[in-house]
């Protein structure tokens, strides 16, 4: 069992604890462990998409960090002066770095995040809180892509008659895209009206209306959340004892790592890889059940 096949309350609560950990976390090396882990588990599941993102993201985060340390000027090493005077410290390049780093954390777990949740996840979630919120995100995820699909028809469309987004000269084209754009419009506007129209007539607005699930949380999911659990508690501990502070302003300061620091880091590196661990295991247990099955025909 993947961890995509987990049940959702279980991949939201995981995600919900990696993205906040990459968002408040400042020690270099719980956000390295967090950004190290992301990218391996986003490479995971989107493959070659995923190593593409990352590489451009490693260029902005220096990016980033230079742009910090040039309006920003706090610490006392100086490293440089700019064009206008101002001081280039090394805290604020730094913290700049972590402040870049933090970021594309966030955005390569979403990333991980919108290969796992899929529609139907999301509108359990939501549907046990509102089952008016989860039929509005069911019709709209399931209208993105259906955008998506009509705007390249119509485009094929008005590519037979000269008009295409990409035919013409600059100005044509953008009287192309624009004229598109308006047909999208009323698409979308017509889609709208006929689905709530449908939905109406359904009953969509009763009272008492629940939610349809296929998920059930079984003991898989139990040990999961066990096993998850245990792990933040580690690392909440390692919160408490101070093990995640560090300071910028005016000097780079952290408490020396002793032995039982490097057991808080490895905690932390195994809570962010379960699920890369999980699906590991399931692909390799599926493939040796395969084998054996094909050695018995045999």
């Amino acid at each position: 069992m993947g961890f995509e096949q987990s049940h959702p309350a279980v991949n939201f609560l995981y995600f919900a604890a990696v993205i906040a950990g990459a968002l408040v976390f400042r020690h270099p090396v719980y956000l390295g462990i967090a950004f190290f882990c992301a990218v391996v588990y986003c490479v995971k599941r989107n493959k070659r998409k995923a190593v593409i993102f990352t590489l451009i993201l490693i260029p902005l985060i220096l990016l980033f960090a230079l742009y910090y340390s040039t309006y920003h000027h706090f610490g006392m090493t100086e490293l440089r002066t700019n064009i206008i005077g101002n001081r280039v410290t090394l805290e604020s390049m730094v913290y700049g770095l972590v402040l870049g780093a933090s970021i594309a954390a966030f955005l390569i777990w979403m990333g991980c995040v919108f290969s796992v949740f899929t529609t139907d996840k999301v509108v359990y979630l939501f549907g046990k809180v509102s089952p008016r919120l989860s039929l509005f995100l069911a019709v709209l995820l399931r209208l993105i892509p259906r955008i998506k699909k009509e705007a390249s028809k119509i485009n094929a469309a008005q590519r037979g008659i000269g008009r295409g987004c990409d035919q013409g000269n600059f100005f044509r084209r953008v009287f192309n895209w624009v004229r598109i754009f308006s047909m999208m419009i009323t698409w979308t506007i017509q889609t709208l009206t006929s689905g709530s129209d449908s939905m109406r007539a359904r009953g969509s607005s009763l009272r008492g209306r629940t939610a349809f699930s296929i998920y059930r949380f079984d003991n898989r999911d139990r040990s999961y959340v066990v096993v998850m659990f245990t792990f933040l508690t580690v690392i909440i501990m390692s919160v408490l004892l101070k093990q995640t502070v560090m300071i910028y302003d005016p000097r780079i300061l952290w408490n020396r790592p002793t032995g039982l620091s490097y057991v808080f880091y490895i905690a932390y590196a195994l809570f962010c890889l379960m699920p890369f661990f999980l699906e590991v295991y399931t692909e390799w247990s599926f493939q040796n059940a395969r084998n054996k099955s094909f050695g018995k025909l045999q």
